[in-house]
């Protein structure tokens, strides 16, 4: 009997880009805040005392996901991690590096739901194109570890076009997601042409005692 595939994703810990209130693309993102550590030192003891049968460890290319993945690495056995730039968050262009408060001044504000075809800003991606963008890395990842359990340290957008992708939702079905800092989202399916199954989503017990978010 061939074993299920399982795909287990974390959201890196709290970005020091979001801290700064600065749109934190691949030219900006600084790594962790000092709560993003300790947030990803929190999930590391949670896998420490509760060990998980992971086989492979991926990361996006972006120094918050690849520091979160870093710290928690320890807990899997010292995985070697493998990086998938694709894995990374929806690229915003030429608004890398701009102040949340300053984007309007720059650019126009819409609804990505209602435009989906249109980029944020020059050179950056629309909705559309992320979700392919990085619905394709998640199936190399899936076709890689067909089988097997695969962890990825990634992104709240990255979990978004999990969920829509795998359970068949579509690019603009009418609900919102809200995923925590290394929160866990678990995706298994069983072999053959199985539906996947939603395992868990925003599992964020190890959280327990930390605020979510240094400026809520």
């Amino acid at each position: 009997m061939v074993a299920p595939t399982r795909l287990l994703l974390v959201r890196h810990g709290e970005s020091q880009v979001t801290v700064d209130r600065v749109i934190g693309g691949d030219k900006t993102c600084s790594g962790l805040s000092d709560l993003g550590r300790r947030q990803a030192q929190a999930l590391h003891e949670r896998l420490a005392a509760h060990p998980l049968a992971i086989d492979a460890l991926w990361s996006s290319t972006m120094p918050r996901a690849k520091e979160t993945a870093a710290i928690i690495a320890p807990a899997l056995g010292d995985l070697e991690m493998q990086i998938d730039t694709d894995l990374s968050e929806h690229r915003p262009g030429d608004a890398d590096g701009l102040a949340f408060a300053e984007f309007g001044d720059h650019y126009e504000m819409f609804d990505f739901n209602d435009f989906p075809f249109r980029p944020m800003a020059p050179n950056a991606e629309s909705l559309a194109d992320f979700h392919h963008r990085a619905g394709a890395a998640l199936h190399r990842v899936l076709d890689a570890g067909a089988g097997r359990t695969s962890l990825v340290a990634c992104h709240a957008g990255v979990v978004d076009v999990a969920m829509r992708s795998l359970l068949g939702l579509g690019l603009r079905p009418s609900f919102d997601l809200h995923t925590l800092n290394t929160s866990i989202t678990e995706f298994s399916r069983d072999e053959g042409r199985s539906p996947w199954k939603l395992v868990r989503y925003n599992d964020a017990a190890h959280l327990a005692g930390l605020p979510l978010a240094t400026n809520p």
